[in-house]
């Protein structure tokens, strides 16, 4: 399909802005790009890209002919998979971005799980706390946590994402058990500098209290906080998903259950459109089966710890899988 390979390489080179990030990101050299685009022009008869000293853009004409090709090449990936479903199963490959600490220890598993249902289906998994461009970056689907940025993307619902603040039992029995958000100011907090969000919010009833925690030690990465919150070193607001299992272990404790954080949610975005290719469907139907409702790394936090905590993970949870289809993400 020399004339196929041809068409993406030109879409790749007008996307990119030139001809050595196109071959780069296709794994190419980019004397074999540049043929294929001269091979398209010539055959087409009229010129597609212009080239200047400061990079590549296409032509009238080019913009034309990548708008109708980007057509044919999802109508054609649309036309594979209907034949794959029908021999029994779903092919081809899924590019997905996924976090860095979640993607390790929760996404991860699931992946390998689908790659054995689907022995035909291949996956690359781009692990990392950036936020990727999906449609520029060539990505099928994103995981995402937290609050969505409008955009034309499609999200699905997964799954409601709490944190709680923990120390360890040593820290506790030295510096004081906090009972109410205010007494965190006299103690040591471990900051997450991961986010813009620095101060800590917690509800009381209907009203929300924001406190600005102090400290010496800063990190952008989850598990390194909780390493120095199990070393007892200070306080951490961690997500669940982090710190369930060491406080299923007792290496550290939960604290102000009474006083819930705020709750985010986990989704799975995709680019716009009404068809949802099958690989992408398979993962998002996974990942609900396995993360929907109440996650299982929350119950272990929650058990016995705080009558408000505990009703509002239920309440949150129960609208996990909820279908965001067409919602801003």
């Amino acid at each position: 399909m020399s004339e196929l390979d041809d068409i993406r390489s030109f879409i790749a080179v007008v996307e990119a802005g030139g001809f050595g990030r196109a071959a780069q990101s296709l794994g190419l050299a980019k004397s074999i790009v540049s043929r294929r685009i001269s091979r398209l022009e010539a055959e087409l008869g009229t010129r597609l890209l212009s080239r200047t000293t400061r990079g590549v853009s296409a032509t009238e004409a080019g913009l034309e002919f990548k708008a109708r090709s980007e057509r044919i090449l999802a109508e054609l990936e649309e036309a594979r998979e209907a034949v794959a479903q029908q021999a029994g199963g779903v092919a081809g490959r899924l590019r997905l971005a996924m976090p860095l600490t979640f993607g390790y220890r929760h996404v991860a598993p699931v992946l390998g799980e689908l790659a054995q249902l689907y022995p035909r289906l291949e996956i690359d998994a781009q692990a990392s706390d950036r936020y990727v461009d999906l449609i520029g970056e060539h990505f099928d689907a994103a995981i995402r946590i937290g609050s969505l940025k409008d955009s034309s993307l499609i999200a699905r619902r997964i799954a409601a994402v709490h944190a709680v603040v923990v120390g360890s039992p040593d820290y506790l029995a030295r510096r004081g058990r906090p009972q109410t958000p205010a007494e965190i100011a006299g103690h040591d907090c471990l900051l997450y500098t991961g986010t813009q969000e620095q101060d800590w919010v917690f509800r009381a009833g209907k009203r929300s209290i924001s406190i600005r925690p102090q400290g010496r030690l800063r990190s952008d990465s989850g598990d390194t906080l909780l390493a120095w919150a199990a070393s007892g070193l200070g306080l951490a607001l961690l997500p669940t998903f982090i710190a369930s299992e060491a406080i299923g272990s007792g290496a550290v404790e939960p604290i102000l259950l009474d006083y819930p954080l705020p709750t985010h949610a986990l989704h799975v975005v995709r680019p716009p459109g009404p068809y949802v290719p099958g690989k992408v469907r398979v993962l998002i139907d996974l990942l609900v089966a396995r993360f929907g409702g109440i996650p299982y790394w929350d119950p272990c936090q929650m058990a016995g710890h705080g009558k408000a905590a505990s009703e509002n993970l239920s309440s949150e949870d129960a609208e996990a899988g909820e279908d965001l289809a067409h919602q801003p993400a």
